[in-house]
């Protein structure tokens, strides 16, 4: 007879291998066609509403590993929301104006720029927006993020860039916006002013130069002829000099050296002393800086005054205390002449090369000039050192190339106006981590003015007309009616229609008698677009709310997206636009370095899912502590997909064991399970308990290992491997074996559900094979609620157990190591407790053997040729009894019956009543 086919074997059709690269599109098509996430929605119609509000990434070329991270972490957060009892809608956005895609247009598609209208060029760059919108949008959807893709937000849409107009009609409203003349950040690079948002440092290598400015008039306190000595690592900047700048309270000196006197800080005396050489010097006078105000010296090659000023911006940290003033090129320089009444004198243009206002050097680029200048300075006998110095410096993000301070007449957002009400606000805020808070509290706390103004062509034209005398008009119903323009025919009507077209009918300025308009040509700063999504999407749209409860970016988004959401918000709401910040670190190689082309070791996401599928790139995401810089390699991936083996594994195991099991009909009700299913389900609730906690704290790695190590340690290692003497052995509708497959179910439907926002593709795919589910996908199902149902005593028992079963493990892999057993079903071991707890817990536990998965195991007081562990004393011996043909436990039972010889009493009872029935 063949007991094989009395034995009731695990049968599932759900394959071992995940296939994820060819399974997953399909998956994901079943999900449009079924408009999962819409049925989504409508479950949860009428419960609380959850908005996590998607920060619009740059719509131009393919998605990163940076992408992928900040996509799943937010599609985490809505499905879970989803599964747990909110309305969580999810609407992604793309940011689609700025330089980028202007440059993207003229070098990788050859447009001709200026053989177009300002019109034409820009409609080129809203297409290849779009195009990149939609090539991102599917990549997105290949991640298996779900949300409204038909229907995003695009900043280029004609409702957005309404919207945004009223923001800056609000603010404008309020006296926040103005025009102003003032060094800003310049990149020559872009031909364009940038925010402090789009300035990144890098390393540069300067010249470093200290200049001689001679005493014209000494005013009494200097006698005239002594050289008052400035450092600078921008000699560009000397054709600009109008002054030198000292602090009013610093103590100065006049120093005899080298037949010469010179003027400096008495604290850098020694410093300069050392630099400059002087062998041997004096000091022939000291004064305090206030006594020199207005004393006149001479610019080194131009015939024209520098006037020494008063400013509490001069430092000590470095230098001579006597500092180079250009108000053209630096806003301290800028403020202080001001206040002497002196204009900036800026002769770079836009390009950054010298024009006309600075004779000798037209023409010459700025950087270029550095040597010309400085020879200049030597030939005129002011250059009193040259050397070079490698200093961090300001860069453009993204050309990444030098900017310049420039200054030029520029339209700014008076962030000081109402920055202590963005501080309270900041208080308000939910940060994570929680140091979020101090980062952009301390970057608000020293903002001035926020430069909104670009010389671009592609962007949101700044609403503001001018009168005949160039007075700017910006009204509300001037910002109305533009809105509404805007609204109807799109943003492109200011470059295609005259100033007196887009103002307001029969509109008429006591500046402009005879009706003569003309209208601003700069746009805005692009993060002025992304920073309005608060009132053009959260309050534009019908399911949205403002606040939202949450925004997550990169944590460069401290100076980006958070602040301009942030700033604007509060200028036109006077509060935050979202409850709770969450910041993610950068994706990094193996080694810790940042990914570049020319090390060979980016990541690309497509590549990835090709490869081992999206579900492995989810995981992975889920298994990193993402509030730090993360890493990825193929073998950390590798890592994840031996992970993600163990998971799908124990799901098949269950669903194999569950081949027969109804949970209408053959589920054991609770108070009848067997105390070990208790447990193991008492388990599973520390489980969900700790799991729904990480998930609302949005600490994901932890789901990640508590989950992995359920699978691994508390079920493979026991529950699902103690249990297969059950499961197959006994007879089917045995009630250990009904109450082992209770757990079963239970566990697996809980375990799917808790992972479906982490790997939904797998987790649908477990859900088709559970037998008994109604629902179509298991996104439509909740994540089970925590019960109080805690059986404190049995768990203490079963833990206290768990840690005696460590010691018999370790007992049975001795042996084993030292021949006397091979498999531990051939064992029978004597187990000798170290104390009451122990002894109790052992003797109130049947069929011990089982749990351990030996063939006998005994309990007694004491024992010979034991080994001594931490609860027990443990002895290991083979079973004298034969191994059962059928279960392949060792009993001295197997032979007793006579019509079935081979098998042990226990087997030989089951094949009857198999046979019987």
């Amino acid at each position: 007879m063949d007991y094989k086919d009395t034995l009731l074997m695990p049968k599932t059709e759900f394959p071992m291998r995940g296939n994820l690269p060819n399974k997953e599109p399909k998956r994901q098509e079943e999900w449009e066609e079924k408009d999962i996430y819409q049925k989504s929605l409508q479950r949860s119609k009428g419960k609380p509403l959850f908005v996590l509000h998607d920060g619009p990434p740059y719509a131009n070329g393919d998605i990163h590993i940076g992408h992928a991270l900040n996509k799943i972490l937010k599609d985490f957060i809505t499905r879970y929301k989803s599964m747990t009892g909110y309305y969580a809608p999810y609407v992604p956005g793309w940011d689609t104006h700025g330089l980028p895609i202007e440059t993207a247009l003229t070098k990788k598609k050859k447009v001709k720029r200026k053989e177009l209208s300002i019109a034409e060029f820009r409609q080129l760059c809203a297409d290849y927006a779009l195009g990149q919108v939609d090539s991102q949008r599917t990549q997105f959807k290949q991640l298996g993020v779900r949300g409204d893709w038909d229907n995003p937000y695009i900043t280029l849409t004609k409702d957005y860039e309404a919207a945004q107009i009223k923001v800056f009609g609000e603010m404008a409203k309020k006296g926040y916006i103005y025009k102003g003349l003032k060094p800003v950040y310049w990149s020559p690079s872009s031909e364009s002013a940038l925010a402090e948002a789009e300035i990144e440092y890098h390393d540069k290598r300067s010249a470093s130069i200290y200049v001689g400015f001679e005493v014209k008039d000494g005013k009494d306190l200097l006698d005239g002829g002594e050289k008052i000595i400035i450092w600078t690592t921008t000699p560009w900047t000397m054709p600009a000099n109008l002054g030198i700048s000292v602090h009013p309270e610093l103590e100065y000196v006049v120093v005899a050296a080298n037949n010469e006197k010179f003027v400096l800080a008495q604290a850098l005396v020694e410093s300069v002393a050392e630099t400059l050489e002087w062998g041997n010097y004096e000091i022939i006078k000291t004064f305090k800086g206030q006594e020199a105000d207005r004393i006149v010296a001479k610019h080194p090659f131009y015939d024209r005054d520098s006037l020494v000023m008063l400013g509490d911006h001069v430092t000590t940290d470095a230098g001579t205390g006597c500092v180079h003033t250009a108000p053209g090129h630096g806003e301290d320089d800028f403020y202080v002449s001001r206040s002497y009444g002196i204009d900036a004198l800026c002769p770079v243009d836009e390009k950054g090369v010298f024009t006309n206002e600075a004779p000798g050097f037209e023409g010459l680029f700025y950087d270029e000039a550095n040597k010309v200048i400085t020879e200049k300075l030597e030939e005129v006998g002011a250059l009193l050192k040259l050397s070079f110095i490698t200093h961090s410096y300001p860069h453009d993000w993204r050309t990444k190339k030098p900017t310049i301070f420039r200054a030029t007449a520029q339209w700014f957002a008076s962030i000081k106006d109402f920055r202590q009400n963005i501080l309270d606000e900041i208080k308000e805020v939910n940060w994570y981590p929680n140091w979020g808070e101090t980062r952009l509290y301390n970057m608000v706390r020293d903002r001035e003015d926020w430069c909104i103004s670009r010389q671009r062509t592609w962007g949101v034209p700044i609403p503001v007309f001018y009168a005949e005398d160039n007075t700017p008009i910006i009204t509300d119903e001037t910002i109305q009616h533009v809105s509404d323009l805007f609204k109807e025919h799109g943003s492109n009507i200011w470059f295609e229609w005259d100033a007196k077209d887009l103002l307001p009918e029969g509109f008429t300025s006591e500046n402009s008698p005879s009706d003569v308009f003309t209208k601003e040509t700069d746009i805005m700063d692009v993060w002025f677009d992304s920073g309005s999504s608060h009132e053009g999407v959260l309050e534009e749209r019908n399911d949205l709310q403002r606040p939202a409860d949450v925004y997550l970016e990169g944590s460069d988004q401290y100076r980006g997206w958070f602040n301009s959401s942030l700033s604007t918000a509060v200028a036109v709401t006077g509060k935050s636009p979202y409850k709770t910040v969450i910041s993610h670190g950068f994706v990094l190689d193996g080694n810790g370095r940042k990914m570049s082309k020319s090390l060979g070791n980016v990541m690309v996401p497509s590549k990835v899912q090709k490869q081992l599928g999206s579900d492995i790139l989810r995981l992975w995401v889920s298994s990193v502590d993402y509030q730090a810089d993360v890493r990825i390699s193929n073998d950390i991936l590798k890592q994840i997909s031996e992970a993600y083996r163990k998971i799908r594994n124990t799901f098949r195991f269950m669903l194999a064991n569950l081949s027969d099991f109804n949970p209408e009909t053959d589920r054991v009700a609770h108070n009848d399970l067997e105390e070990v299913d208790q447990y193991m389900l008492q388990r599973l609730q520390r489980l969900l308990k700790d799991v729904r906690a990480n998930y609302e704290n949005y600490e994901f790695s932890p789901i990640f290992h508590q989950i992995h190590n359920f699978c691994a340690v508390d079920l493979s290692s026991f529950y699902l491997d103690f249990a297969k003497d059950v499961l197959y052995i006994e007879s089917r509708e045995n009630h250990r074996r009904r109450s082992i497959q209770t757990g079963y179910y239970e566990i697996l439907t809980t375990l799917v559900k808790l992972l479906t926002p982490i790997i939904p593709h797998t987790a649908d795919e477990v859900w088709e094979y559970i037998p008994g589910t109604n629902e179509e996908s298991v996104q439509l199902t909740d994540i089970p609620e925590v019960t109080d149902n805690q059986l404190v005593e049995l768990s203490e028992k079963w833990d206290h157990f768990m840690k005696v079963r460590d010691d018999v493990l370790k007992a049975l892999e001795e042996a084993r190591n030292d021949k006397v057993i091979g498999k531990s079903l051939e064992a029978k071991i004597t187990i000798v407790p170290k104390d009451k707890e122990t002894k109790d817990v052992l003797e109130a536990l049947a069929p011990l053997h089982q749990y351990l998965i030996v063939s006998e195991a005994v309990v007694q007081e004491n024992a010979e040729n034991t080994k001594a562990y931490k609860y027990v004393d443990v002895a290991v011996e083979a079973h004298p009894g034969e191994k059962c043909e059928r279960c392949w436990v060792a009993s001295e039972t197997v032979g007793e019956d006579k019509e079935h010889p081979t098998l042990c009493t226990r087997c030989a009872d089951v094949v009857k009543e198999h046979y019987s029935a």
